[in-house]
């Protein structure tokens, strides 16, 4: 495959989700340590990170049940789809996030999987808050008056 499908910032995986079921209280980019056939499963684009959450394991962060796909042209090696993967950040930011997860009652949400412009594999993070189910109907019905009044504005012209 040639360099003509890679756009910067080309998302591989998306958590629609996340939005939806937590409160997103702040956003973090970090990097991720994959193997060869990993990446070539993640540039086609059939990564599926609804159900995965990064935690902690002996004191690093890593990303758990994230599905990335064996890559299909058949090689010697071929990666482990749901194994944990590790997570890539700043000393300071890794003790920011492993604090507000044990003390705060947050969980760390894998908002996107994407490459940017130098073509590293970039996992965004969300610090999260859970949405009870009200907060989930009180987002939606504010969801859809913002969309009834952009079509009531539209239509007026």
């Amino acid at each position: 495959m040639g360099r003509e499908g890679l756009i910067a910032g080309n998302v591989a995986a998306q958590n629609r989700k996340a939005r939806h079921e937590y409160f997103i209280v702040e956003t973090i980019e970090a990097g991720i340590m994959l193997v060869g056939t990993e990446v070539k499963s993640l540039r086609q684009g059939k990564a599926n990170i609804t159900e995965s959450y990064a935690g902690q394991q002996d004191g690093e962060l890593y990303l758990f049940n994230a599905y990335i796909p064996e890559y299909q042209a058949k090689t010697f090696f071929t990666h482990e789809t749901r194994r944990p993967r590790k997570l890539l950040v700043h000393r300071r930011e890794l003790r920011k996030l492993l604090g507000a997860i044990s003390r705060e009652g947050m969980t760390l949400v894998p908002l996107s999987i994407y490459f940017n412009d130098r073509g590293l594999a970039k996992v965004q993070l969300g610090l999260a808050k859970g949405k009870k189910k009200e907060d989930r109907r009180a987002s939606e019905k504010e969801r859809d008056w913002k969309r009834e009044k952009a079509r009531v504005l539209r239509a007026k012209g």
